[in-house]
């Protein structure tokens, strides 16, 4: 139980773990905790919108994409021109003494390797918590985002992933609060 709640006292790091590629961005911030629930959520989404996929599988990638980030931190992409970060031996770490951690790394693998339908899906799902971002940032005004939005949009892979994508490009940020408190004000009684 002891190497359980250690691997839960990890996890918990990612909450004050950062997203470093907002320093590029000059806007924005978010810890990869924040980011892995988004990713997860759309995964959830996703996996209602593909019957044909594995739910618990989807989300559960979604979850645990980042875990090594807790040992690692998150490398941006400059970063990674220039250090690189032994991802598999933090989870071999991390993962080593619980008795699931295999589990937990094979799906971990199966991202990484975008070895499977769930994987695909989990892939655009984490791109696409970005996207959602980049698109409340451009709502606020401002401008850099737009240049990351289209940039982010090309790695998305499945027809599932390209057509979120276009609806969230296409919306207002706001729209799914303005539309009941704003534009169809709750009546006093």
């Amino acid at each position: 139980m002891k190497e359980i709640v250690n691997l839960l006292f990890e996890a918990r790091m990612l909450k004050r773990t950062p997203r470093s590629g907002y320093q590029f961005l000059g806007v924005g911030k978010e810890s990869v905790a924040e980011h892995s629930f988004m990713t997860a959520f759309i995964g959830l989404i996703m996996a209602r919108m593909r019957p044909d996929a594995d739910a618990l599988r989807l989300v559960s990638m979604c979850l645990i994409h980042d875990l090594a980030e807790a040992r690692t931190g998150d490398l941006n992409y400059v970063q990674k021109k220039y250090v690189s970060a032994d991802a598999s031996k933090a989870l071999e770490d991390a993962l080593n003494d619980v008795w699931f951690g295999k589990r937990l790394a094979e799906l971990i693998q199966e991202f990484d390797a975008d070895a499977s339908m769930e994987a695909a899906l989990a892939r655009d799902a984490d791109q696409l918590a970005l996207i959602l971002e980049l698109k409340f940032l451009t709502g606020l005004g401002f401008e850099p985002p737009k240049q990351w939005m289209q940039n982010v949009a090309g790695r998305i892979q499945t027809t599932t992933g390209k057509d979120l994508f276009e609806n969230i490009r296409h919306a207002d940020p706001a729209d799914w609060w303005r539309k009941n408190y704003i534009d169809n004000p709750p009546k006093n009684k």
